[in-house]
This record gives structure tokens, C-alpha cells and sequence, in this order.
């Protein structure tokens, strides 16, 4: 995957000391795109927009707020987390890399 004409904003986004970490890339329409990677472990994190996580390396499992089913996502796929809400993943081995989109 490859984005062409956007602005790659230089500090990290680093969460859980350094197990999970993003870049975030501006485009001229104003949307935002995070690239980032996940280290083995189990994580949690919360929305306040809509989002869509692609999996571009690697293997996560998934478990959304308010849900008790867990999911496997490898890469070339991707779950929609709603807005206000959040999720669970974990890594169990390697690094897990992705793209999360900002839905509208």
C-alpha cells in the first residue's frame, strides 16, 4: 500500500511504551491516515471517530467493546471499529503492522 501526495507528520504516536506505535499522515482533503505496528501483546484502546483498521502484515485478534467474540485478522483484511466505542487486540507473535482510516 502507498500514498502519494501527503504531508507524514515526523513524531510518533507511541503507546504502551513503545509496543505500539504510529505515524500519522495528513492528505489535502484534511483526512488523516495512521500507519503503525503492534508488538506481541494484548492492548486496549478507545474511539471517539468511526474507524477502519487494515491489516497490512502480520496477525491480530480482535475483540470490539460490547462484544465477547474474538476474531483473527491477517493481512489484507481490515474490521470497522464504531465511533465513541473501542477494542481489544492482541499480537501473539511478530509484529502486527496496519493502516487505520478515520471514517466520516
Amino acid at each position: 500500500m502507498q500514498f502519494s501526495n501527503v504531508t507524514a507528520v515526523a513524531k510518533a504516536n507511541v503507546y504502551f511504551d513503545g509496543k505500539v506505535v504510529s505515524h500519522s499522515i495528513l492528505f489535502a482533503d484534511g483526512s488523516k491516515k495512521t500507519l503503525g505496528l503492534i508488538y506481541p501483546g494484548t492492548y486496549h484502546f478507545g474511539t471517539d471517530a468511526a474507524e477502519r483498521m487494515e491489516i497490512t502484515d502480520g496477525t491480530c485478534e480482535v475483540t470490539l467493546d460490547g462484544q465477547t467474540e474474538k476474531k483473527t485478522y491477517a493481512s489484507g483484511t481490515f474490521f470497522d471499529v464504531p465511533a465513541k466505542s473501542g477494542f481489544t487486540i492482541s499480537v501473539s507473535e511478530g509484529i502486527c503492522q496496519y493502516v487505520c482510516s478515520f471514517l466520516s
